[in-house]
């Protein structure tokens, strides 16, 4: 079974100090980059994450502080990672829950620029809950027959990962799908972009899920008070709501997407402002009829005092 690919598809697989997005860091990264003609690219790279590793971290993925203690930072590998990965689409196993947002959050935080608007993102791990629901370990037995060999390394998860994709095509190609509307399809096909929307039902906004998509592709908050809403209907209703969230505890690629959402939304009032009609010559708005008339001053007040009475008052007022 070989990928139909338009375009290279990189599997890649992280190592952290923990699970938490916004405040761990990357110990590990293991990409498998197929390429559209059957080529494929392995890099693996160790990361000192500048922060201790907790013991509970390094018994499930090997590692600890002595094993990257002169390895390089993130900052040191960000633009190799890019070059490495190039134009293609991204794969992986949870990797839009985990790896993903995790990634970005490195490469927002030293500030590397990595765009990952036109990109697909198959999440392998998607295709196999909604089939047949198990863990990597299971889905590598059962649909590959075979047992990982050093499991929670991060290139014998990827490499196991992309023998699971390769897999799922032979086994589920033309089977029937039913969502939750009772709707009818047959979603896993050797095809990038299909596998893209399986993978992504949820479609979110910025892989926290914080905000999603809902049917008419319009971005809502997915959480709190505010659920379902849409992101300008709040914004009009509490601009506030931004700034908490921009100075709140949210991961950093929630707050790139908020900001950027925040800016469409200036300038969506702006154009609206810009398109309002204005008043013709002639015709006044209402502010302009509400507005108080001067009062005109009384002609007999307006004239200058006798200089006669001025000086008969100054006179009088001398004697008292």
């Amino acid at each position: 079974m070989k990928l139909k690919l338009k375009r290279p598809l990189a599997f890649f697989d992280l190592e952290a100090t923990g699970i938490n997005v916004a405040s761990d860091r990357i110990v590990e990264i293991s990409i498998l980059k197929a390429m559209p003609d059957g080529a494929e690219m392995i890099k693996t790279l160790k990361i000192n994450p500048q922060m201790p590793i907790p013991l509970e971290s390094s018994l499930i993925h090997g590692i600890y502080d002595e094993d990257v203690k002169d390895a390089p930072t993130f900052k040191d590998v960000a633009q190799e990672i890019i070059d490495f990965i190039g134009d293609a689409d991204l794969a992986g196993y949870n990797s839009n829950k985990f790896d993903i947002p995790m990634l970005m959050e490195e490469f927002l935080r030293v500030k590397a620029t990595f765009d990952i608007d036109n990109r697909h993102f198959v999440d392998v791990q998607n295709i196999f809950h909604q089939m047949e629901q198990r863990t990597l370990k299971a889905a590598y037995k059962f649909y590959c027959g075979k047992d990982i060999i050093n499991a929670h390394s991060a290139e014998a998860d990827i490499k196991a990962t992309y023998e699971v994709l390769l897999a799922q095509i032979e086994k589920y190609e033309g089977q029937d799908w039913e969502d939750k509307n009772g709707k009818i399809s047959k979603p896993v096909v050797n095809d990038v972009a299909a596998l893209h929307q399986f993978t992504n039902l949820n479609k979110p906004v910025d892989f926290a899920g914080r905000m999603v998509f809902n049917n008419d592709n319009i971005a809502c908050f997915n959480f709190g008070k505010h659920k379902g809403k849409t992101v300008f209907q709040v914004f009009d209703e509490e601009p506030s709501y931004y700034a908490w969230m921009m100075n709140g505890d949210f991961p950093l690629y929630t707050k790139h997407r908020l900001e950027k959402l925040w800016a469409d939304y200036k300038n969506q009032k702006n154009e609206n402002r810009q398109h309002q009609p204005k008043p013709q010559q002639g015709q006044q708005t209402k502010a302009q009829f509400n507005k108080p008339v001067a009062k005109t001053q009384d002609p007999d007040l307006a004239k200058p005092a006798d200089e006669d009475m001025l000086k008969m008052l100054a006179s009088k007022f001398k004697k008292l």
